[in-house]
């Protein structure tokens, strides 16, 4: 799904509770939201402020309620977790349908860049990285967890499927100046070169001091498209068959064909 949230954790909170009842109602058994679920603001400080340690998380028991509520599998996409009184982690989280934490990922790689516009971001100045890959038990088979930037480190995708992912989560607040040029690109990418499915739930809109791109994806693993959504919020689905992927990468194993060699020199 896709949403655009702003730095009212109360007020996200609910509207995302709002998506994820419509979601299952309509019958998704995995439902999956975007980074920064219900709290997207340009301030590090806002952030930080507005962050708990996991224990007191209120979006986390808001949404493990939600799960049992609903019966279905939530991938949230991410929520800042209080590490220290200077740092988070942006950590996703997948639930099972009795409210359990079946999973966790902090993300790896920060976005530490100065866009086209001059724009400076430091995710690093505010966040500790992670430092481990995360593969995930669903019913319908291995999930890699990745978040937003990860998505142009190709090796973590790689590690993942080669680790028997069938599925690649991708929950991201891409910055539209980059998503224009590289979003659609990236993801197609990652689902083409690994044979699996990509599924990348995106903010939009307007944030206070952040510009989200949209475009939430469902890739197929021979890179098609087959759920997507614009520039507003809102919900998409799609079948997801893990005999597919099965399939292609019988046509085309791939990932049985990596060889080591010598780095240039």
């Amino acid at each position: 799904m896709q949403l655009n949230s702003g730095n009212d954790l109360t007020a996200n909170l609910k509207t995302a509770a709002c998506a994820v009842r419509e979601a299952a109602a309509a019958g998704a058994q995995l439902i999956a939201l975007p980074e920064y679920a219900v709290l997207l603001d340009g301030s590090g400080r806002v952030m930080r402020e507005n962050s708990f340690v996991e224990q007191a998380h209120p979006a986390l028991a808001g949404f493990r309620a939600l799960a049992r509520e609903t019966a279905a599998w939530l991938l949230i996409g991410s929520l800042t977790v209080k590490i220290d009184d200077a740092l988070m982690a942006n950590r996703s989280y997948l639930l099972g349908p009795d409210g359990a934490i079946v999973a966790s990922y902090d993300k790896i790689h920060m976005f530490d860049v100065t866009l086209p516009s001059g724009k400076v971001i430091r995710e690093s100045s505010a966040y500790r990285p992670g430092d481990r890959a995360v593969l995930a038990a669903t019913p319908w088979g291995p999930l890699g967890m990745t978040v937003c930037y990860d998505l142009r480190f190709p090796q973590l995708f790689r590690a993942l499927a080669k680790a028997g992912a069938l599925f690649l989560a991708v929950p991201a607040s891409f910055q539209r100046e980059t998503g224009v040029a590289h979003w659609h690109a990236l993801l197609r990418a990652r689902a083409i070169e690994n044979l699996a499915y990509v599924i990348a739930p995106a903010m939009c809109g307007e944030h206070p001091g952040r510009s989200s791109y949209g475009h939430s994806l469902i890739i197929d693993p021979w890179g098609a498209i087959i759920a997507e959504l614009g520039a507003e919020p809102g919900i998409c689905y799609a079948v997801i068959d893990p005999a597919e992927v099965i399939r292609v990468r019988g046509l085309l194993p791939a990932l049985t064909h990596d060889r080591d060699f010598a780095p240039p020199v």
